[in-house]
């Protein structure tokens, strides 16, 4: 049987990065590629009605080994798609063996070092082997590791069918880094009554919060005249743009919030004199506070539109996804569950809230009650992201026990 080390290193070779300016789905074709071989993996070590949607989505079925189990099915899923905010392409992992705690140098020759003063979770993986980047592209355990675990998992499963467990569903999913993760997901085809993303962080970590969510595009349009007769006549759009974003409340931003603080982020911006685009998050936990981030937007447009001229200032607010607490707490037994998996192999519980949002939290809306468990990683999306094989052999042996007492739930 293959280790989950060894199907990790393969996975996140293969690169799936997704983008934000693409509006199918998938957004980028090469997601296929590992979609297609996760197709053809799930075929070979037995799993059923295994396929591969026209929109890249990944369907099997392991099945009970209860006979006649009545109780509810559970499914697995996990995101093959990585973020475009550092490239995916010609990832090269290694593994740091018994890290000692220092300072890691992931590239000698770019200068480019992991920190544990800057990355403090690393004091806590002293003794682990550390699966690390090259200093160049992002690692890829957002989410290959969750997809890693999920296949090592249902191999396991397949190979030991004394185990006694009920139906098992698996699904793997495109462009959840762009926020179309289940833009096409066969909810009903699926077949569970419940799930699990595997996409959280360090081990012990069970998700059943997270933000309200929505985008921003403001369009700000100036004028453009020849710099030596421009005054009281140029509109510089990327000047406005910058008062503009000044406006906005300086301390709730990315680098100075945690926890269940919101924030609003600026993504990228781009234009000229003549115009300007700005691509803006905005993200809370408590749905009215997002609705006051909302409203600020708007005011400020307002504002800045009655100094500069009605259409100087156009906004464009889209909501992304809303906080799953509530569909989950219905159903809090699917933590419980979880943290029972957990400690049965030593494991603390940590219940925290996602700064972020998954494929379970619009899951959980569309019928699908979807909490998030870890998988080991840190520092995702970027040069420093990293796992370990403990942590991905630890969080598989977690999704086996969990498919164990899963299959003890009546309805």
């Amino acid at each position: 049987m293959e280790t989950v080390t060894e199907r990790f290193l393969r996975y996140v070779k293969i690169d799936t990065q997704s983008l934000e300016d693409k509006e199918t789905v998938p957004s980028t074709e090469k997601q296929f590629d590992l979609a297609r071989l996760l197709e053809k993996e799930l075929k070979e070590i037995g799993a059923k009605d295994v396929r591969v949607s026209q929109n890249c989505y990944v369907y099997a079925t392991i099945p009970a080994t209860i006979p006649d189990h009545n109780g509810p099915v559970f499914g697995f899923i996990a995101h093959m798609d990585t973020s475009d905010a550092v490239s995916g392409k010609g990832v090269k992992p290694r593994i740091v063996e018994n890290y000692d705690g220092n300072f890691i140098t992931l590239n000698d020759d770019l200068g480019v070092i992991m920190d544990p003063a800057e990355y403090p979770d690393l004091k806590n993986r002293i003794g682990e082997d550390l699966i690390v980047t090259d200093g160049t592209t992002l690692l890829g355990a957002d989410d290959k590791a969750g997809v890693a675990e999920i296949m090592t998992m249902a191999e396991f499963l397949l190979t030991h069918p004394e185990i006694p467990h009920g139906t098992v569903k698996i699904g793997f999913t495109p462009d959840e880094e762009v926020g179309r993760g289940v833009d096409f997901f066969d909810v009903d085809g699926f077949g569970a009554d419940y799930a699990y993303t595997v996409d959280g962080g360090v081990v012990g970590e069970i998700e059943y919060e997270n933000f309200n969510a929505a985008s921003l595009k403001l369009v700000v349009k100036g004028k453009s005249v020849h710099p030596g007769s421009a005054k009281n006549i140029m509109k510089n759009a990327l000047t406005l743009a910058m008062q503009f974003n000044s406006l906005l409340p300086a301390e709730q931003v990315p680098e100075h919030t945690e926890g269940y603080e919101g924030f609003f982020h600026l993504t990228d911006m781009s234009g000229n004199v003549e115009e300007a685009r700005l691509h803006y998050i905005l993200r809370d936990h408590d749905e009215n506070k997002l609705e006051e981030k909302k409203a600020i937007v708007l005011n400020t447009v307002k504002y800045l539109n009655g100094i500069y001229g009605e259409g100087t200032f156009s906004a464009e607010i889209t909501d992304s996804y809303s906080n799953m607490k509530k569909m989950i707490e219905p159903h809090m037994f699917l933590i419980e569950n979880a943290e029972r998996a957990m400690k049965a192999l030593g494991i603390v519980p940590k219940i925290v809230a996602i700064r972020g949002g998954t494929d379970g939290a619009r899951l959980s809306y569309m019928g699908l009650p979807c909490p998030n468990l870890c998988t080991g990683g840190a520092n995702f999306h970027g040069r420093f992201e990293y796992t370990s094989v403990q942590a991905l052999e630890k969080c598989t042996e977690m999704l086996i026990e969990l498919v164990k007492i899963c299959g003890t739930v009546k309805d």
